[in-house]
């Protein structure tokens, strides 16, 4: 490792995420290659050059790049200080095939929303535990960028919001300690994922995965309140351990969870 290379690559246990990719180059340049899966990138700092099926691209901070599967790119520093990514390799299901050709046509997305989305996506996936959020910002992800390729695109048919926002919040209230992915939760309610996150956003004014942690959160309280420590309490409210809790906790409650139960009467 040196200074004008920084590598960082890892599997999240997230549906439909093959590998998440961080680097900074400042020489290093791709050959020609190919992914057997689309590649969802921003660039940070810098700018990275490519060819896509023999035309020549760029991708500068404000872009979202989707290289599709099967064909293939290569990429270079476009700036003399190089450049620094961030890459999610999606399974190839996550977008129907029939949109390579339209990604290949337009590759570069300038969509301020889309761009905000994909850093969030990010953040989530650096953090064991925020499993649910990553699923939830990945299907809003993958919608826009359907809406992108194919305008016309629907996930399928609507079925009656109210409802299945309800439904949703019954099974993350039962759930609270063991959890829920997205996918199962659409089957259990039987709704797309995309549309079930949508609805119980609309319904109750916060994404699922927000629920869910501030469900967590508040029984993390009753138990420091109780005595239990820290650790103790991570393990029983569904946090993956105690740095997960006090992140959310002091998110949520503006201090540490340890600090929390001690600040009692005089």
């Amino acid at each position: 490792m040196t200074a004008e290379q920084e590598i960082s690559a890892w599997r999240p246990r997230v549906a439909g995420v093959v590998e998440v990719f961080h680097a900074r180059f400042t020489e290093h340049s791709y050959p020609m290659h190919v992914h057997d899966s689309w590649t969802l990138l921003i660039v940070d700092d810098g700018a990275v050059r490519y060819d896509l099926d023999r035309q020549e691209h760029g991708t500068p901070g404000h872009v979202v790049t989707l290289l599709p599967p099967d064909v293939p790119h290569n990429g270079s520093p476009a700036t003399a200080d190089g450049f620094r990514k961030r890459v999610v390799y999606l399974d190839r299901a996550q977008l129907d095939d029939s949109l390579i050709a339209p990604a290949v046509d337009g590759p570069d997305l300038v969509d301020s929303v889309l761009r905000r989305r994909v850093g969030q996506l990010h953040t989530a996936l650096a953090h064991r535990g925020e499993e649910l959020e990553a699923e939830s910002r990945l299907a809003l992800i993958a919608e826009r960028l359907r809406g992108h390729l194919s305008p016309r695109f629907e996930d399928g048919p609507p079925a009656p919001g109210r409802s299945i926002a309800r439904s949703l919040r019954e099974l993350l209230d039962a759930r609270v300690v063991d959890g829920v992915t997205l996918e199962e939760a659409a089957g259990l309610v039987h709704a797309h994922p995309t549309h079930l996150v949508r609805a119980f956003t609309a319904e109750f004014g916060i994404a699922p995965h927000q629920y869910l942690t501030a469900r967590r959160v508040d029984r993390a309280r009753g138990l420091l309140l109780e005595g239990r420590p820290p650790s103790e309490v991570a393990r029983a409210t569904g946090f993956y351990d105690q740095s997960h809790l006090t992140r959310h906790f002091k998110r949520v409650v503006g201090t540490a969870p340890g600090r929390y139960a001690r600040r009692g009467p005089n």
